[in-house]
């Protein structure tokens, strides 16, 4: 067996393994049936269909030739670190740790933390650019998300709000 495109083969392993484990893990709900679906109803179909497109990727993977192999590159750290970090940072500021004493900043401050620390990832960053589309990135999540669904979370610092 000659792999014929390393990233395939590696992207349909990933998809393959994540899809297996979702449904594996939907198994520990009720499952129900197509008229009253279950809470594992869903995962189990999302994991299985990941899982078939995983299976697929790999057999093409493994029968269509390309140019020069599709060697898999260097690991991306830079994009990887800041990526992560800004999620991170999202979380902190959305609601704080309160074991630390850290206060939650709320919706609109971690959109603009998220956008600003994630817009270094790539290779051309510019603030004015990144404060631009934190802008619009919280006025579609506060319209959305606050005033549209009602959801209950904050959305501005408490110290603010009071």
């Amino acid at each position: 067996m000659n792999i014929k495109s390393q990233k395939d083969f590696f992207s349909g392993l990933l998809y393959a393994v994540v899809g297996g484990a979702f449904a594996i893990g939907a198994t520990n709900y009720n499952i129900g049936t197509g008229a009253r679906m279950g809470p594992g109803y869903f995962p189990l179909l999302l994991g299985v269909l990941l899982g078939v497109i995983g299976l697929f990727i790999i057999f093409k993977s493994l029968v269509v030739e390309t140019a020069n192999g599709d060697k898999i590159g260097k690991w991306a750290w830079k994009p990887l670190f800041f990526i992560i970090a800004g999620n991170l940072l999202f979380g902190v500021l959305l609601s704080g740790l309160p074991n630390l004493g850290i206060p939650g900043m709320g919706l609109i401050v971690a959109i603009y933390g998220v956008t600003i620390v994630v817009s270094k990832a790539g290779h051309e960053s510019s603030i004015k650019q990144s404060l631009i589309l934190a802008t619009i990135l919280s006025t579609i999540s506060y319209l959305g998300f606050i005033k549209l669904l009602n959801l209950q979370f904050p959305v501005w610092p408490s110290f603010i709000t009071g």
